[in-house]
């Protein structure tokens, strides 16, 4: 039994799907926008009619013509053409990829326009509701989890000359744990390389001021963490 009955093909009903598929739509938008984020309330708010109308015009099809629709079809086919929607999103930038949670937002805009247009209401509204709930939370749990961790991730401008060697040497010395260890000798800079490590800096040792003492090491120009 649904707490929010809108299953009906009535023209209130109707009105009501489509107007509740812009306004959850909108919070999600609402959420990005005001991080300046990729989405805003007009695309996500947009993606979650589009979808919605998509299953009613399935439901209104499998009304006037029974057999001939495949709503669970049609549904499949807005989730992943919205995929290509998202992806526009997302942008990299040198070490770092912007837009994920953006193109994720627009994913699940998607799907509660689906919930919403099939009448499953109460089920978009629970998804919408935890949804924006975690994205306020998630930031502050995860700056907290973050700082605490002894793991990091550094970027390494350097020039050749055995500096990928030494580089292993004090980190073995140091007692650092080496997860990964990336080398790219593509750089546009003749004899210059870029070193991509996850390390695990020991327990006593501050993070920031290990990795400005790796800038002793010869050979290193430049590092980055995260």
């Amino acid at each position: 039994m649904y707490f929010l009955d809108v299953t009906a093909w009535t023209v209130q009903n109707l009105v009501i799907r489509i107007v509740a598929a812009f306004i959850l739509g909108a919070l999600i938008g609402i959420d990005r926008g005001a991080k300046r984020r990729g989405g805003g309330a007009r695309t996500d708010a947009a993606v979650c009619v589009g979808a919605a109308v998509v299953m009613m015009t399935g439901q209104y099809m499998e009304i006037r013509y029974p057999g001939a629709s495949d709503m669970a079809r049609m549904a499949s086919q807005v989730v992943s053409g919205v995929g290509f929607l998202g992806a526009g999103s997302i942008l990299v930038t040198g070490h770092q990829v912007k837009g994920l949670t953006s193109a994720a937002s627009i994913w699940i805009c998607a799907c509660v326009g689906l919930a919403v247009g099939i009448g499953f209401l109460d089920g978009a509204i629970a998804a919408t509701g935890i949804l924006l709930t975690g994205l306020h939370i998630l930031p502050w749990a995860e700056e907290k989890i973050y700082r605490h961790s002894r793991y990091v991730i550094l970027y390494i401008e350097a020039v050749e000359g055995g500096v990928t060697a030494e580089l292993l040497r004090r980190f073995r010395e140091d007692g650092c744990k080496v997860d990964v260890f990336e080398v790219d000798r593509s750089g546009t800079e003749m004899r210059s390389l870029t070193i991509t490590t996850t390390i695990r800096i020991p327990s006593g040792q501050n993070k920031e001021a290990y990795i400005e003492s790796l800038m002793e090491v010869i050979g290193i120009l430049s590092i980055d963490s995260m």
